[in-house]
């Protein structure tokens, strides 16, 4: 489905700045994974959802998607079958549109110059209902106006109005309250198992790194350093998964906003 091959990316190259963000990095998605991944600051996570969504292209390496090669497909293009949420709740949504003209830009209307039609408004109601927010009565409100919380859930259903082929969380929980991250997530999952979607989710958590999803993945200097899934993954615990990266990365991980999670 999703195949990465030697992914390699250094930034500022030939400089005392020069950093090795992928070192190739080689991994195969199927169709209808829930990918956990998992490192600490640095490892290469965001590093490898740029790569995938074309904010740069890589050194080396080769990205296929259902068997096309989109290496050096610009990212503009690749935004039409890659969905993304970012840590920030301000990011993915327009703060001077209101909410029905940002899920009809997603839909693919053109809420943007106010064409937004009675059986749209309907199907937004029905959607924005699944939040339990109360925005399905607020659509005509500008999104600047929403809460963090808010502003993400609406950010998760505009990612997938249309269900792309591969949804990319970065820490989408991360910046929100633990009650309001809890919802959003609930929706994920929800969200993710009704359109059978394919996603990655970059998480500091390391419980839910192991109670999300059907694989984790753990991440290291750019490079994928441990790949767990079925019955091995279920039996696993936080510690399992701290002496893991011991003895793969040949050192202790020593990350609080991970051991505390």
């Amino acid at each position: 489905m999703l195949e990465l091959h030697d992914l390699t990316k250094t930034f500022n190259p030939g400089t005392a700045d020069a950093k090795l963000a992928l070192d190739h990095l080689s991994l195969e998605v199927r169709d209808g994974d829930f990918i956990s991944i998992i490192g600490a600051n640095g490892a290469g996570k965001s590093t490898l959802f740029n790569a995938i969504c074309g904010s740069f292209f890589t050194d080396v390496g080769n990205i296929l998607l259902d068997g096309e090669d989109i290496t050096m497909v610009p990212e503009h293009r690749r935004a039409r079958v890659i969905g993304r949420l970012f840590q920030d709740p301000m990011r993915g949504s327009a703060p001077d549109m209101s909410i029905e003209e940002n899920l009809a830009l997603a839909s693919g209307g053109r809420g943007w110059l106010g064409r937004v039609g009675r059986a749209d408004r309907r199907a937004f109601r029905d959607r924005l209902a699944l939040l339990g927010m109360g925005l399905e009565d607020r659509m005509r409100q500008p999104v600047g106006l929403l809460s963090g919380g808010q502003r993400q859930a609406l950010t998760l259903l505009m990612a997938t109005y249309r269900p792309p082929k591969v949804l990319l969380l970065d820490e989408h929980t991360a910046a929100l309250d633990p009650g309001t991250a809890e919802k959003v997530l609930t929706l994920t999952r929800q969200i993710v198992a009704q359109d059978h979607l394919t996603c990655l989710m970059i998480t500091h958590n390391m419980q839910s790194a192991l109670e999300l999803g059907n694989r984790t993945i753990m991440m290291h200097q750019g490079r994928v350093i441990y790949d767990v899934e079925g019955e091995e993954r279920k039996s696993l615990t936080i510690r399992d998964l701290t002496d893991r990266f011991r003895t793969a990365a040949g050192r202790e991980l020593n990350n609080d906003r991970m051991l505390l999670s």
